[in-house]
């Protein structure tokens, strides 16, 4: 019955905007239940490039523009956007960078994070609770890391100025490789709503998703229940994936630093994967310098390892890309990558490509916690 409600839900459109908003994956997660975004901002110009080049069908009046050829409401720069200017809304996304903030007090709260982009977003919620039109939810995300940054001050800021501004809120982290992604990446996520307008005490996280797609809330069951995955799963066919093996060179160079890491009790250095792996480590905006942090095993080709290609990266954080099909056609039929996903288009060059898939979330597992939000607070 809980799918039912949220599919009722879907019919009644409700508005997001899109901070920091990269390359899409909170758009298309929130699309995907019925959300209509009517603000978004994005400095870096070839995201830009790649999210207009997505959503300009889904969303034209996003991308409407003024009599000087200025976008409207896909603002650049967040630090320039006027509260008033930004069409009123349900839903606040964001994935903001980690930033200390200058504790000036023991009262942490909405004046510690002045001169951070944390800021931009409290203040236009803020703004907006002023004029009349507090944002319903508030959903963020953010690397792991933010839990402990600066000694945990960092989130008590952040948890500080969600209450100040009226907001009860819950944080966890999650792991895409329980929602069907084969990648090992936790992000924090924190889930705010307004309390004069939700009346809970807490949002219960999704923790995973089983094989018949069930939603797991509880964190001790997921590593049993949690759908099986491989990383076979987002492969080309060889014949393009071939083409990405790694030099002689780059290789020698890949097992002497491994080595020499090793050596000196360092735990880094490259690591490898093949087709019957459960997943991958996690993807990072530096993997188009060597890839390194995930190779592709081709010993039974006699082959040196391989990089993934840019469109296994995409659909490593879960984006529907085509390319030259799958390497097992059956894979095309799963919950990321079956028809009833959009498809997503890489307009940027490889390097850019994998920058920004490294940059990106995880988008089933937006997705899975959209839906909760929908049922739970909406």
């Amino acid at each position: 019955m809980a799918e039912k409600k949220g599919d009722f839900f879907a019919l009644k459109q409700y508005k997001f905007i899109d901070l920091f908003a990269g390359i899409g994956g909170f758009h298309i997660a929130m699309h995907s239940v019925g959300g209509k975004c009517v603000f978004a901002s994005e400095l870096d110009k070839n995201a830009r490039k790649t999210y207009e080049a997505n959503f300009t069908d889904i969303e034209p009046s996003l991308f409407e523009k003024n009599d000087k050829g200025e976008y409207l409401y896909f603002n650049e720069d967040i630090n320039d956007i006027v509260p008033s200017q930004v069409p009123d809304f349900d839903v606040c996304c964001g994935g903001f960078p980690c930033q200390p903030f200058s504790v000036a007090g023991l009262r942490r709260g909405f004046e510690d994070t002045r001169g951070t982009l944390f800021f931009n977003i409290a203040n236009l919620v803020k703004e907006k609770i002023n004029a009349g039109h507090p944002p319903r939810v508030l959903f963020l995300e953010n690397v792991r890391g933010l839990k402990n940054h600066d000694k945990g001050k960092t989130l008590s800021v952040i948890l500080g100025t969600l209450d100040e501004l009226g907001y009860g809120y819950s944080y966890d982290v999650l792991n895409a490789k329980y929602f069907g992604v084969p990648q090992n990446r936790e992000r924090l996520f924190i889930i705010a709503w307004y309390k004069k307008m939700v009346d809970v005490d807490s949002f219960k996280f999704p923790y995973g998703i089983t094989e018949t797609n069930d939603v797991i809330y509880d964190k001790k069951e997921v590593k049993e229940k949690a759908k099986k995955t491989k990383v076979e799963e987002i492969f080309e066919p060889s014949e393009v994936t071939t083409q990405y093996t790694i030099t002689d060179k780059m290789w020698i160079g890949h097992q002497a630093r491994k080595e020499r890491n090793r050596m000196n009790g360092k735990g880094f250095g490259y690591s490898m994967f093949n087709g019957e792996s459960v997943y991958t480590s996690t993807i990072s905006a530096r993997y188009w310098k060597d890839g390194s942090e995930i190779l592709i095993d081709q010993s039974d080709k006699s082959l040196n390892p391989r990089t993934l290609t840019p469109v296994e990266a995409g659909r490593l954080q879960g984006y529907r890309i085509i390319g030259d099909g799958w390497v097992n056609p059956d894979y095309s039929k799963n919950q990321n990558y079956n028809d009833t996903n959009p498809e997503f288009k890489i307009v940027v060059s490889k390097k850019e490509a994998y920058h920004q898939f490294g940059n990106s979330v995880a988008v089933p597992v937006i997705k899975k916690i959209a839906s909760e939000i929908i049922k739970q607070l909406m």
